[in-house]
């Protein structure tokens, strides 16, 4: 079996618009703001379906407010450092914020900081990889690669304190 399964999809339609998930037979890799389209709704009785089912089933479960955390499998491609960066930001708690500065130090150096706010923006699997719980200096909301206005409705979704708008 090569290493390199081909991904399948799902949209998803949630409180802040669809979501299109992708995995492959054991792993969530990604997930997009906005739907690929019809074609993409196909759903295949395999395994992939039924993780992406459950993938569905969850995502579900958050935007309702019964679940504060996910229990998927995930793999995100990136570095070795935006790994590190993702696993820190899977251990923010739902419903806190982490500025950048604490998440670098968190990692052990405070420097990193603009590191830590760019590895955010590459993350593959934001939602399930909290990136929207991370917030500037001072609790100013920062930046979110689908946007700030998402970032606010995602936070307040959670009932974070601490975020603020400029």
């Amino acid at each position: 079996m090569s290493s390199k399964q081909p991904l399948r999809h799902i949209v998803v339609d949630t409180m802040v618009g669809p979501l299109t998930i992708g995995g492959d037979e054991r792993h969530i890799r990604t997930v997009r703001f906005g739907g690929k389209g019809d074609g993409d709704r196909t759903r295949r009785p395999d395994i992939s379906s039924l993780l992406l089912d459950e993938a569905r089933s969850q995502l579900d479960q958050y935007f309702k407010g019964s679940r504060t955390r996910f229990d998927l499998p995930l793999l995100p491609a990136g570095t070795d450092f935006q790994k590190r960066v993702w696993r820190a930001l899977s251990e923010i708690g739902y419903g806190q914020v982490l500025s950048y500065g604490e998440l670098a130090v968190r990692l052990g150096n405070v420097h990193l900081a603009r590191a830590v706010g760019q590895a955010a923006n590459r993350n593959p699997l934001p939602i399930f990889i909290p990136c929207h719980r991370l917030v500037g200096t001072g609790g100013w909301i920062g930046g979110f690669a689908p946007g700030e206005e998402l970032k606010r409705v995602l936070l307040a979704h959670e009932g974070a304190r601490g975020a603020k708008s400029p």
